[in-house]
This record gives structure tokens, sequence and C-alpha cells, in this order.
């Protein structure tokens, strides 16, 4: 009799094993589950969906192969972007583009600062990065590389900061040194990132 308790007993035990397991592995299953949820929508994308993203960096990496002349860019502006911006980038339905110099220092207590490509943008690259993004209005990423480019020329020819003969590319981009590139200053937030360090 005591032998037949202990096979019952060790039959009892494995069946409780393989029970917690089995459980185990359905809630390790159902969190995997959870940490990866299927919503049955979107697709991974295609190369040539990939080669029209362009995120570039300040040195110009990410920067698309492509060039584009103020001459150009004039011609593009006038089609694309002269009924938001206006015929002397002033501004009108969308943003003023040039102008402001220093009044982001140097504010009229009434106006305040003027934001605009010349004034506040410390990189010539997100001035291509925004353009190719979210320009025109009504049909975002529709211009070339070379049109951004161009266009890019146009605009901060206009602003006075390259030469109005100058030809945009990756390398030439990257190089333009914009009006208010040192008026950011580092904000490291001692009061809420220094304590304790």
């Amino acid at each position: 009799m005591c032998t037949i308790t202990r096979a019952h007993r060790r039959t009892g035990r494995l069946a409780l094993d393989g029970a917690v397991l089995a459980l185990l592995s359905l809630s390790h299953a159902s969190l995997h589950a959870q940490e990866q949820p299927v919503f049955g929508f979107g697709a991974s994308p295609t190369p040539e969906e990939l080669a029209g993203f362009v995120s570039p960096l300040p040195d110009g990496r990410g920067l698309p192969d492509g060039s584009g002349s103020v001459e150009r860019g004039k011609a593009v502006y006038d089609s694309q972007c002269l009924a938001c911006h206006g015929d002397q980038l002033q501004g009108g339905l969308g943003d003023r583009l040039i102008g402001g110099r220093d009044t982001l220092v140097k504010r009229d207590s009434i106006k305040g600062p003027v934001k605009t490509v010349e004034s506040y943008w410390p990189y010539a690259t997100t001035l291509f990065d925004y353009i190719k993004r979210s320009m025109p209005l009504l049909e975002p990423g529709s211009l070339s590389n070379d049109d951004v480019y161009a266009v890019s020329a146009y605009i901060l020819s206009k602003a006075g900061i390259i030469q109005p003969d100058a030809i945009l590319d990756k390398q030439s981009l990257a190089k333009v040194q914009m009006p208010n590139r040192d008026g950011f200053i580092p904000d490291p937030r001692p009061e809420e990132f220094g304590k304790g360090h």
C-alpha cells in the first residue's frame, strides 16, 4: 500500500508540475502577444519609399544628391510658393521667410521677435528638410531634390546669406553659415537635471 501511495504521489506531482508549466507557457505567450500587438494595418516601407525620405543633420549627413541654382529657385518659388509666402518672401497666407535679423535679442515690445529663416533657423539643412517634407502646402513632398535645393538657394540669396549666382548641393548647403547659427545657447536646466548629479 505504501508503494502505491508513493507512485500516486509521484504521478500527481508530475501532473501538477506539467500543469504549472503549461500555465506559465500560456502566460508567457499572452504577455508576448500584449508586448507586440497586431493591428492588421500598415506595411513595411519599400526601398523606393525609403529613398524618398530625407532627414538631414546640420553637418549635411542625410542630404540627397541633386543641385539647384538661385535662378532656378526663383522660377520654382514663383510657381509653387509665391501665393502663400508673397512676391518678396514677406509672407501672407504663409509665414514670412526673410528679414527680422536680431529681433530675437532686440525685441520690439509690441511686435515681438520676427521668426524667419534668416533670423531664427541656425542651420541651412533645416530649410531643405522643411521644404522637402512640408511644401508646397497642398502637395507636400512633391518637389524634386533639385527643386528643393533651388528654392533653398533662392530664399537664402534673397536673405543675403549666399550670393545671387550660387548653386547649392549637399556639400555647399551644409557649409552655409546662417546668421543665427550662434544664437542658441545650451540650457542644461540645472534646477531640473542637476539634482543629485
